[in-house]
């Protein structure tokens, strides 16, 4: 145990690389549901370790907190700008309002309890489960010109103070939103959201929400000699469909010859055409093996009295499909519904298979009204001429690659951090957004810029992950080794009062935001406690309301708020240090 403290203290990176697998592989641990997460486990572990005294360089947590901030700014980015600017706006107000109830909660605990700077910025970064708060705070803590030993004492409380609120930070969030918010509100969860998606045209159709809008196949049937497609176009077929369905020809076999169809192909008896759409909409229309469509001699279908004759022609029904990504960037058809979209010439052949939006990847509901945004990852699945054709009109095909443009990654930083260095003095008081706030707004910027002009800036997810978890993990386990020595005595001295002030700062917001929300800015009762959730960043909420509610609309809400809500809470780590001091 002597060598290797010595080697620990010789060679602190070695301390920061245990600290790091023993809190991923605890944090990913999980007992009833409850998970302490990376973030806690490798801070707890490092303070653990932090009681052999081992001295780390400061810079070490500089470089990796730059880099785990502009990974954040740069994911919300495009949500950001949009919640600001267009039709977010009422969703992104609310989110201020609820962040300046979560900046005004912990400041109110700590005057009441007669806390320090540091064990303010601890408890508000804890109570709000906004880790990367406290790296802004550190860099406002020095900041302060206090004697050396003053600012170490107050940087050692902050880390004490976040791991003792945080635990009700993350539970308590989750229960308060997820169980008690609908009892409190008077909401019947699950209604609302039936109601909210039947409103915005979603169907009942087994297979979940929004299934008839993306569940593809393809079937063969023959046109019979009595057909009234005999003799029509391609295009005046499928413009015989039922209402509400989405059918294509994709292929015609004609005397032995496959052909691919094109809008002016002229079907004829005795033809073989492969249709291709979602599965209960072709058994209704068309029906099965010769069973009765329904839909008489005028329908889309090749039929004959009424009945669909279905083949078996593997051949023709080697279709070759494929599944993609498409990074949307078009303004065309951004802020347009999936019905409007549907009429389209670039929705031909296409099927919607899922959206994800956010840097959380939110997987938003595929309802008629569901409308596309910029930055929205969507995947589309059809033959390979149909889905790139889509993309060129949607964005760009958004293929995996392992490469990432660090050249942007680090010119970006550097623009970012040189211009949060600056310092203005007013009334002698200096203002600065700090290396770290620069950083920040850095990534929102380059991050927007990157989802309209998606031809630079290239970031895979897996190196978007790594910066943003990583990075924040490397800080959080400098910040426990350094505090680690000062932990325990801070603990026995402030544990119990402070875990209850952390219940007043985590609860006390959410439940006003609540009423704000329902009563002030009147959100639908389905979307209402995502944008709660969102506000507060706070995704193991929106995961309990989703279970609550049966559904995934309550992520309609939340994308943006979101965005917004981690923006100004990591922002308010100074803003608590500057306020207190």
């Amino acid at each position: 145990m002597s060598w290797l403290a010595d080697t620990l203290r010789q060679y602190p990176e070695i301390a920061i690389f245990l600290s790091l697998g023993i809190g991923y592989w605890v944090g990913g641990k999980s007992f009833k549901g409850f998970s302490l997460g990376a973030v806690t486990a490798t801070l707890l572990v490092a303070i653990a370790i932090g009681q052999l005294h081992i001295t780390v360089s400061p810079n070490v947590k500089s470089v990796f907190f730059l880099m785990f901030l502009f990974a954040v700014g740069y994911g919300v980015g495009p949500q950001f700008v949009r919640g600001i600017a267009k039709d977010g706006l009422p969703q992104a107000l609310f989110a201020v309002v609820q962040c300046l109830l979560c900046l005004a909660a912990p400041i109110v605990a700590a005057k009441l309890a007669g806390y320090d700077i540091g064990s303010a910025a601890g408890l508000f970064a804890g109570s709000q489960t906004i880790s990367a708060s406290m790296g802004l705070a550190t860099d406002a803590i020095n900041r302060l010109a206090l004697p050396p030993e003053q600012a170490k004492a107050l940087l050692d409380a902050m880390p004490t103070a976040y791991a003792v609120s945080y635990i009700f930070g993350t539970i308590g969030s989750a229960v308060i939103l997820a169980t008690i918010g609908p009892k409190l509100l008077r909401i019947d969860l699950v209604a609302a959201c039936k109601e909210y998606e039947a409103s915005l045209g979603g169907t009942t159709e087994l297979g979940g929400v929004g299934q008839a809008w993306h569940r593809y196949e393809l079937r063969a049937y023959r046109v019979q000699p009595e057909s009234v497609v005999c003799g029509k176009t391609v295009s005046q077929v499928e413009a015989l469909r039922p209402e509400g369905t989405r059918l294509f020809i994709e292929r015609i076999r004609r005397g032995g010859v496959i052909h691919e169809a094109s809008l002016d192909f002229v079907l004829q008896s005795d033809d073989l055409v492969a249709v291709a759409g979602p599965r209960e909409q072709l058994l209704s229309a068309l029906g099965a093996g010769g069973t009765t469509s329904g839909n008489g001699g005028d329908s889309f279908v090749p039929v004959r009295k009424g009945r669909a004759v279905e083949v078996d022609d593997p051949e023709l029904l080697a279709v070759p499909v494929e599944g993609v990504d498409v990074y949307v960037t078009s303004k065309e058809v951004e802020g347009k519904t999936l019905q409007e979209l549907a009429g389209l010439p670039l929705a031909r052949g296409v099927f919607l298979r899922k959206i994800k939006r956010g840097p959380t990847e939110t997987q938003i509901p595929i309802l008629p009204s569901t409308k596309l945004q910029r930055g929205d990852t969507i995947t589309i699945v059809g033959r390979t001429q149909d889905t790139s054709a889509a993309a060129k009109v949607l964005g760009v095909l958004d293929r995996p690659t392992n490469l990432t443009d660090v050249a942007f990654v680090s010119l970006a930083i550097t623009v970012g951090a040189m211009v949060g260095a600056i310092v203005i003095h007013v009334a002698g008081i200096p203002i600065t957004l700090s290396t770290a706030g620069g950083a920040l707004i850095a990534g929102i910027v380059f991050g927007w810029l990157r989802a309209i002009h998606p031809t630079f800036g290239r970031i895979p997810e897996p190196t978007v992950w790594f910066m943003n978890s990583v990075g924040l993990n490397v800080f959080i386990a400098v910040v426990g080794l350094t505090a680690g020595p000062g932990f325990v005595a801070g603990l026995q001295n402030l544990g119990v009062s402070l875990f209850l002030w952390g219940i007043f700062a985590t609860t006390i917001p959410l439940i006003l935001g609540m009423f704000i929300a329902r009563y002030v800015f009147r959100f639908h009762p389905a979307i209402l406690l995502g944008v709660c959730a969102g506000a507060r960043t706070t995704t193991a909420a929106l995961g309990m309301i989703c279970d609550s509610a049966k559904s995934q609309i309550p992520g309609l809400g939340y994308t943006v708020t979101y965005a917004v809500g981690n923006t100004l809470l990591t922002i308010w780590g100074m803003v608590v240090v500057m306020i207190l001091s």
